[in-house]
C-alpha cells in the first residue's frame, strides 16, 4: 500500500496527466460496475419485462412449442395457454401430443391448441416441410425453440457414440433453425413475434466431456444475436435463455434445490422477463438473458471472475466423477439382470 502511494505521489509530481488519466480510468471502471450491477438487481428481482399482449396474447394469436410433452415444455405450452395464446405442440408422439392438448383444453377453456409429431432427430426434408405446411395458415406470434437432447453420460468426443453426436446436433441445432425459418416469414409480415432459445450454461461455459451438446448451446447464443439484430426492425424480440440445471428427464435431475428449480417456477420467471438480461446484464449479450433468480446470481458472479478457465476446469473435473459414478451404476444394474 505504501509503495502504492509513493508510485501515485511521484506520478502526481513529475507526470501529472497520467496521474489523473489513472485516476479517471479508475472512477470510470468503478462507474460501470455500479451501472451495471444496478441494472443487473433491478432487473432481475425488481422490473417487469414486456407483456406477452405485446405479441397477441388474448388477440387470437398461436404460440409454437417444440419439446412440448414433458417438462420445461410442457410448462411453457401451459403458462402460455394461461396467458391466452393458442397453443401449438410440437413433439414425437401423437398420443402424448393429444393428451397434453387435451389437458390444456380443458383447464383453459376457450383455447384452442393443434400439434404436429416429429422426430427431429431423424427429420428429412418432406417431414420439415409437413411442419411448416401445418403452421403456414396460423397467426404464429410465439415460438419457444425448448426441444433439446444432450448426452446419455459425460464422455470424451472418441468414445461418444455417432447417432448420439448426430442426433444432440439435428435436434438442438437443425430443428431451431429450420421451426425458426418456418414461422419468422409471417411474424415479418404481422410485424410481432418473440423467439425464445431455450439454452445452457455450457454454451457461456465449454464443457469437457459434454463437446458436442456444449457447442451446440453456444451456437444457439450466437444465432440468438444475430438473429435478433436482424428482426429487431420488424418488432420481433429474439431470446436466448441462458439456462442452469431445472428438473427435467433432460437434466435427469428429479429435487428440486436453491440453484435447481421445478419447471413451473422457471418458466414464470422466463416470461416474467422478456426484454430483460438480468443475469447476463455484465456480460454484454444483446439477446441474452438468465432470468431465474438464482441461475442470474450465479451468471453474474461467473461473469464478475471473468478467467473462463477456472469454470472449465471445474466443470471437467465434475463430469469425470459423473461418468465414473454412471459407469459404476451400468455395473450393478448389468449384474443384476
Amino acid at each position: 500500500m505504501d509503495a502504492a502511494k509513493s508510485l501515485y505521489a511521484t506520478l502526481s509530481r513529475d507526470c501529472p496527466v497520467v496521474a489523473i488519466a489513472l485516476v479517471a480510468l479508475g472512477s470510470l471502471s468503478l462507474l460501470k460496475f455500479a451501472w451495471k450491477t444496478t441494472c443487473f438487481l433491478l432487473q432481475t428481482f425488481v422490473l417487469p419485462g414486456k407483456s406477452l399482449k405485446k405479441f397477441g396474447a388474448k388477440q387470437g394469436a398461436w404460440a409454437v412449442v417444440t419439446g412440448a410433452t414433458d417438462g420445461i415444455g410442457k410448462e411453457f405450452a401451459l403458462q402460455l395457454a394461461k396467458a391466452g395464446f393458442n397453443i401449438f405442440l410440437v413433439s414425437r408422439t401423437p398420443a402424448t401430443l393429444t393428451a397434453v392438448g387435451q389437458e390444456i383444453e380443458q383447464k383453459y377453456p376457450g383455447v384452442k391448441t393443434a400439434f404436429h409429431a416429429i422426430d427431429f432427430a431423424k427429420a428429412d426434408e418432406s417431414a420439415y416441410e409437413g411442419l411448416a405446411a401445418a403452421l403456414k395458415e396460423r397467426d404464429v406470434s410465439v415460438l419457444v425453440n425448448n426441444v433439446g437432447k444432450s448426452h446419455n453420460m459425460p464422455a470424451y468426443l472418441v468414445d461418444v457414440p455417432k447417432d448420439e453426436m448426430l442426433d444432440i446436433v439435428n435436434i438442438n441445432v437443425t430443428a431451431t433453425l429450420r421451426v425458426t425459418y418456418a414461422v419468422l416469414p409471417g411474424m415479418v409480415q404481422r410485424k410481432r413475434g418473440l423467439i425464445l432459445n431455450i439454452g445452457s450454461f455450457a454454451g457461456a461455459v465449454p464443457s469437457p466431456m459434454l463437446a458436442p451438446y456444449s457447442g451446440t448451446k453456444a451456437f444457439l447464443s450466437t444465432f440468438s444475436d444475430a438473429l435478433g439484430a436482424e428482426v429487431k426492425k420488424d418488432g420481433i424480440t429474439v431470446e436466448h435463455v441462458n439456462t442452469y440445471f431445472v428438473v427435467s428427464k433432460l437434466s435427469k435431475i428429479r429435487k428440486p434445490s436453491l440453484f435447481i428449480p421445478t419447471p413451473a417456477p422457471f418458466v414464470r420467471s422466463v416470461l416474467g422477463k422478456i426484454g430483460l438480461a438480468c443475469g447476463a446484464a455484465y456480460s454484454g449479450r444483446p439477446n441474452t438473458s438468465t432470468p431465474y433468480w438464482s441461475h442470474a446470481l450465479m451468471d453474474y458472479a461467473m461473469t464478475l471472475v471473468g478467467v473462463k478457465s477456472i469454470f472449465i476446469e471445474h466443470t471437467h473435473r465434475l463430469h469425470v466423477d459423473i461418468r465414473r459414478r454412471a459407469l459404476r451404476k451400468a455395473e450393478r444394474e448389468a449384474k443384476q439382470q
